[in-house]
């Protein structure tokens, strides 16, 4: 819970008032029973309509006093509540941004979207409650148990013999419940894992016939999840009820016993009211205290895994001491670079070295699953190599701040994403630029035309630009990558949706550049990288062949393989 006051110590002025002012309500609440009591004790004992009048106005009095300081305090409490959560919301944001995609690979989409919605919506709550009710709902239990012992002292032990009961109710139920929240939550994720897995693959799905495996599975998740939602909220439900037998058996023993006092006259009639209504207040704050109990064993668990998410350490994108050359030229080098997914010797990249030039044309090729993607993301630091160097005109890129090295390379990544708003909005997304900017780079990247077809750069961009074909998508994120002209510039098997006349121009268009970007293409078409000035050719995670399209061709086996794999002997001649 630390983690939680931290924030809320931001707005402790008000932090203070909310609970300041539901005890001064408080107050205002336990003096009602006494004036009803002096309201039948001499008012009407003695029949002066007066004397009623009167204190019947002080009754009216302590309701408006003590509504205006409840809507002061909950005011108070619910501007905590609301801030707290937004700070925490926004703090927990900029973290998962500043993790490395491999933390986040490692804890899962479906994890963090809980934490930052579900999670913080229980710490919220709990704030509310908790600055509105810890404070008031003891203070009346114990002020209600002070005020009948003034009353009558007698009386107080069955106040006392009642809540005792009830403290131990709610200890047994809490410690039951709590612990299976925790594990309530454990299982929404997994049916949120499997919620997310299955809209992503909904086709895929489909196209295997896997429909009725997928529903019975997720079946099997979502009932796993019920039964322990409803096995606790029996137990929790429990609260309320005993809450209500036990404050209403001390009733019936309270009126008892005060009649057989009334009749031997040690009370009057009125003192046994302002009991009944003391033990009623009890009832009412125990029923607030028990809910509240229930919130805070959801928010303590919710704070606990946001708090945990919030200490992980990124161990990738965290470690650039922000060297900042002036300009850089593109010139990139590894140095027998090695990487492992899982930080074993097992290497997914093994002993990869290759240079390229500023301002050169580097090809990447190989079949699926031999690394080619992996390289990439160690060019730009979205990983560390597992051992040696990747440089960037001879700087380590674990040495050159994000911020930089986001200006230094244009990517475009294998899944063309864009996002909801329009064209302008997404090519604007690295850096601002005008409309000829924007216009002259959807011309290099072949996309100009289609969308002067549609509105412009007003056209709307629906979420992850559900509303282009797959080309469209490749196009104008390959016009993103190239607002502010990077020095580096990144294509993914970004062209693989693209007819063979389209790519042609394409890379026509990207070789006309005015300021001549280093260029790396990766690949499975021999086309796209054929008139690259170098070409690495990785197998199984290793180099197998690294040279121009001519030297592979005579003296790499796999790149033989591909090319004509492709284009058969008798074509690749008339070529």
């Amino acid at each position: 819970m630390s983690f939680i006051f931290k924030y809320v110590k931001k707005y402790k002025i008000r932090a203070i008032l909310a609970p300041l002012f539901k005890m001064l309500e408080a107050i205002f609440e336990l003096l009602v029973p006494l004036v009803m009591a002096a309201i039948i004790n001499q008012g009407i004992g003695n029949s002066d309509k007066g004397y009623i009048i009167r204190m019947s106005g002080v009754l009216i009095l302590l309701a408006v006093i003590g509504l205006g300081l409840a809507l002061i305090a909950q005011y108070f409490s619910a501007y905590v509540a609301v801030h707290t959560a937004s700070d925490i919301r926004m703090d927990l944001f900029n973290k998962i941004l500043s993790l490395s995609k491999k933390v986040k690979d490692s804890v899962g989409e479906e994890v963090l979207t809980t934490r930052i919605t579900n999670d913080i919506n229980q710490i919220m709550n709990a704030v509310n409650m908790v600055l509105r009710l810890f404070l008031r709902s003891p203070f009346i239990v114990f002020g209600a148990m002070i005020m009948a012992a003034f009353v009558d002292a007698k009386a107080s032990i069955i106040f006392i013999l009642v809540v005792g009961l009830l403290a131990l109710t709610v200890v047994f139920i809490m410690r039951f419940t709590l612990p299976r929240y925790k594990e309530i939550a454990a299982r929404l994720e997994k049916v949120l894992g499997a919620t997310s897995e299955n809209l992503e693959g909904a086709r895929v799905i489909r196209a295997f016939a896997r429909t009725d495996s997928e529903k019975k599975e997720f079946k099997e998740k979502t009932q796993s999840l019920t039964d322990l939602q409803i096995i606790t909220g029996k137990i929790s439900a429990l609260l309320n009820p005993l809450t209500y037998v036990m404050v209403n058996i001390g009733i019936v023993v309270l009126i008892y016993f005060s009649g057989i006092r009334v009749n031997r006259g040690a009370i009057m009639t009125g003192d046994v009211v302002a009991l009944v209504n003391y033990m009623s207040q009890i009832l009412i704050e125990l029923v607030k205290l028990a809910n509240l109990i229930v919130l805070i064993m959801k928010a303590i668990p919710s704070g606990d895994r946001v708090n945990a998410l919030m200490e992980m350490k990124s161990d990738e994108r965290t470690k650039g001491l922000g060297h900042e050359p002036g300009e850089f030229s593109g010139a990139i080098r590894m140095e027998n670079v090695s990487f492992s997914y899982t930080g074993s010797m097992d290497f997914d990249l093994a002993n990869i070295s290759i240079d390229i030039p500023a301002g050169s044309v580097f090809g990447i090729i190989g079949g699926t699953g031999s690394g080619k993607t992996t390289l990439l993301r160690l060019l730009n630091h979205t990983f560390d190599a597992t051992e040696g160097d990747v440089l960037l005109d001879g700087i380590n890129v674990v040495d050159i701040s994000d911020e930089k090295l986001s200006q230094v390379f244009g990517i475009v990544p294998q899944k063309a994403s864009l996002f909801a708003g329009t064209i302008r909005s997404n090519m604007t997304m690295k850096n601002q630029a005008s409309d000829v900017e924007i216009i002259e780079m959807l011309k290099n990247a072949q996309a100009y035309d289609f969308v002067m077809a549609k509105e412009g750069l007003d056209t709307e961009v629906l979420a992850k630009g559900n509303n282009f074909s797959g080309g469209q998508k490749q196009r104008l994120t390959i016009a993103r990558a190239l607002m502010g002209q990077p020095k580096v510039l990144v294509l993914d098997d970004s062209a693989s949706a693209l007819d063979l006349g389209t790519e042609a121009k394409l890379r026509s268009a990207l070789s006309a550049l005015p300021w001549k970007p280093t260029v790396i293409i990766v690949s499975q078409r021999a086309s796209s990288v054929k008139s690259a000035d170098q070409i690495l050719v990785l197998e199984e995670g290793k180099c197998v062949g690294l040279g121009s399209h001519e030297k592979l061709l005579d003296s790499c086996q796999a790149y033989e393989e591909i090319y004509y794999c492709q284009y058969p002997k008798e074509e690749a001649c008339n070529e």
